[in-house]
């Protein structure tokens, strides 16, 4: 990933486009590969300063330092299925914002993603079996599915709105960046101070390229 200017005014800005330089240059074959030779391994190994936390899916296609063309130290990457935000998930994120000072922190989804076509079947179900004084949204609440409790918000809006998987997903990842500021008081500070920008994003793997959703 190319070096950024040390700005506070300007960093965050030029990281995200940095990586997203380093993803269209991807999704068009053209990766650099630059930052994993020899000399950067060795460089790094009383420290890093990577200057974004990424949060992807563990899916074994959506590897985040080869979507957008990092390098070593550049990527602090944390990754669930689904992109769920559990109490490890959020300590991570913290580690990376408060002792790593990352300033970008995105919360990646992507297409074809197994965690919602697992689950959005499940929840069609209990949608079409409740009753009529239930509400689907306490019901994924109270499950002893944790997959059903994070992703199934989403699943059971898109039901009802008639939308597309694509959509689901995006509204997952909107609702995974709620839940990190929820949970977390640091990651809050750090985006409320301008010290931190969040950043909504899913990858395509039909074409390669990420689409940011919100930032």
């Amino acid at each position: 990933m190319q070096e950024v200017v040390d700005d506070d005014s300007t960093l965050a800005t030029s990281v995200l486009s940095a990586m997203l330089a380093g993803n269209r240059r991807f999704a068009e074959g053209k990766s650099e590969h630059a930052g994993v030779d020899v000399e950067t391994r060795k460089s790094l190994i009383d420290g890093q300063n990577p200057s974004a936390v990424v949060l992807s899916c563990a899916d074994s296609r959506v590897a985040p330092e080869f979507v957008f063309d990092a390098g070593l130290g550049d990527i602090f990457s944390v990754r669930s299925a689904g992109e769920i935000v559990d109490d490890a998930i959020i300590s991570s994120l913290e580690y990376a914002v408060s002792d790593l000072g990352v300033k970008v922190l995105v919360v990646l989804g992507h297409e074809h993603c197994g965690a919602v076509k697992a689950v959005l079947p499940q929840v069609e179900k209990m949608m079409s079996d409740l009753d009529e004084e239930d509400d689907i949204y306490d019901v994924l609440e109270s499950s002893e599915s944790i997959l059903l409790r994070a992703l199934g918000p989403a699943a059971a809006a898109g039901v009802e709105e008639s939308l597309e998987t694509d959509d689901i997903e995006r509204i997952h990842v909107a609702n995974m960046l709620m839940e990190i500021c929820d949970k977390s008081e640091i990651i809050r500070e750090a985006v409320n101070n301008d010290k931190l920008m969040i950043v909504g994003a899913r990858y395509r793997m039909s074409d390669g390229l990420v689409e940011v959703l919100s930032c």
